[in-house]
Order: C-alpha cells, then sequence, then structure tokens
C-alpha cells in the first residue's frame, strides 16, 4: 500500500546530529536515487506498514505523524530489520499486560524499541563483514522515461489546480511549467538519471513549502500547529524533544500540502 501522506518533505540528513546515540552512530541514507535505491526506499516505507498493521491486527491506516516517523528512521539510517523487530517486541510486551484497555495505535509507541533493536544490531554486526547480496536478474523497474515523464504531467495538471495563496500562485504555474519541460525531456530516455529528476523536484517541492508557510494565514499555521501537539502528545515521553520538533515541523508542512491539493514532488510517489 503506497503512503497517502508522507515521504521525503524535508530531505534534511543532518537530522541524525539531533537522534539519540544509536542513530548518530548509523550511516547516512543515501540521497541519490539509483533503481536500486528507488526500490528499497519504496519497500522500506510499505514493510513497515504492512508488519504494523499485521501485528496490530486490523487494517489501521498510519497517520501523517508515522510517516514522518518512519522518514526520519530512513533518513537516520535505522535499518529495516530493526524497524519491524522494535514492532514485534512492542506488541509482544503489550500482549503480555493483563490490561490492554490502551491499544498501540501509532509507530510512536515503537520508538524506543526501534531504536534499541538497532543498537543490538550494529553492536552484533561490529567486526563482522557483511556477505556479498546474490545479484538479481535485471527487470523492468517501474521508472522508465515515459512513466516518469507521466508523473511528471500528472503533477504539473494537480499544480495548476491548486488551492495557493495568490502570492504563491505564480511560483506554483512555474514549477508546472518546469515539471513539463522537465517530462518532455524525459520521455524518450528508457533508463533516465532518476538522481537528477529527483534533486530537481526536491527544490521544487521546498520553493513551494517555503511559500505556502510564509503566504498562509496565521489562523491556518496556529490550527495545524495545535493538531499537530494533538496527534504527538501520547510520543512525547518516548521520542527526544528534537526528533519531536522535527516531526511537527514535516506534519506542518505535509498538511499544508494536503490543504491546497498540491501534489508531492517526488518520485517515491510514482
Amino acid at each position: 500500500m503506497r503512503p497517502k501522506l508522507a515521504q521525503p518533505l524535508q530531505r534534511d540528513h543532518s537530522l541524525t546530529c539531533e537522534l539519540s546515540p544509536v542513530a548518530l552512530s548509523l550511516p547516512l541514507a543515501p540521497s541519490a536515487f539509483t533503481l536500486a535505491l528507488v526500490e528499497n526506499y519504496f519497500n522500506y516505507f510499505t514493510e513497515i506498514e504492512e508488519h504494523f498493521q499485521q501485528r496490530r491486527g486490523t487494517i489501521l491506516l498510519l497517520n501523517t505523524i508515522d510517516w514522518a516517523l518512519m522518514e526520519t528512521w530512513k533518513e537516520a539510517g535505522v535499518p529495516l530489520e530493526a524497524v519491524l523487530r522494535g514492532i514485534d517486541v512492542t506488541f509482544d510486551k503489550w500482549e503480555q499486560r493483563p490490561s490492554k484497555t490502551r491499544k498501540v495505535n501509532g509507530l510512536g509507541f515503537c520508538a524506543q524499541e526501534v531504536l534499541a533493536a538497532a543498537e543490538e544490531m550494529k553492536a552484533a554486526a561490529a567486526g563482522s563483514a557483511a556477505a556479498p547480496a546474490p545479484e538479481k536478474p535485471q527487470r523492468e523497474s517501474g521508472f522508465e522515461g515515459e512513466r516518469v515523464a507521466n508523473f511528471l504531467r500528472k503533477n504539473a495538471d494537480a499544480l495548476e489546480k491548486a488551492s495557493v495563496p495568490g502570492t504563491t500562485r505564480a511560483l506554483a504555474d512555474q514549477v508546472a511549467a518546469d515539471l513539463r519541460e522537465l517530462a518532455e525531456s524525459l520521455a524518450s530516455q528508457s533508463r533516465p538519471r532518476l538522481e537528477d529528476t529527483e534533486r530537481r523536484m526536491t527544490i521544487m517541492e521546498e520553493k513551494l513549502v517555503a511559500s505556502m508557510m510564509s503566504n498562509s494565514k496565521d489562523e491556518d499555521l496556529v490550527a495545524i500547529h495545535a493538531e499537530a501537539d494533538r496527534e504527538l502528545a501520547p510520543y512525547r515521553s518516548k521520542m527526544p524533544a528534537a526528533q519531536i520538533d522535527h516531526l511537527l515541523r514535516q506534519f506542518m508542512q505535509k498538511r499544508l500540502l494536503e490543504r491546497a491539493r498540491i501534489p508531492r514532488l517526488s518520485l517515491f510517489y510514482l
């Protein structure tokens, strides 16, 4: 199931400097989008979502905070296996409780166990060399030039219809034109340079977010901030303050894009 809200808005890898000691010691996730990295990036989020839903036993749709938290783990280099293990440990402990009136309603309840699992994996892997992964047969990546071009055109159409403040309208129209120009250059390429495409889309989205933050009404920003505070309340005792602040910023920016019906400009949503 592809995410409806999250994934990569602030691609700020300096976040690892604000996380726990285990996150500080983990390698940064690369920003270059080769075909393999794009596929691994998508799998990271979908596997976490499906595993959490499986352990909870119900199809609970993850919310904006959950997706922002997964993005934080991904950017900090927390291995997928550590996240899945942390989810398992959290639910195992919950199932052993005599009273189960309070359910595990979000990934934030798993945050401490996820980081603990990552630290354990790092300690276990110390001094051991990773075995080389077997080569996989080549197949269609889903990121061929024409498909990427169609995705860019679709986003351009959505941007032209977006409900943005008047001061952001000109920028949105310019980004739409830039997306169409980029689409034309990619349409005939069988293996487009995804790194360059993703980088350009990142810059476009960051400009739109900055404009939306600057030109939105104060009461709208206050309302979104209050909503974020309510969503984050159950997790404040389970995460470092710096991580909470980062999630708060992400939540506000994503809500602004959603309200304006601005599409996410990342190949992750292809």
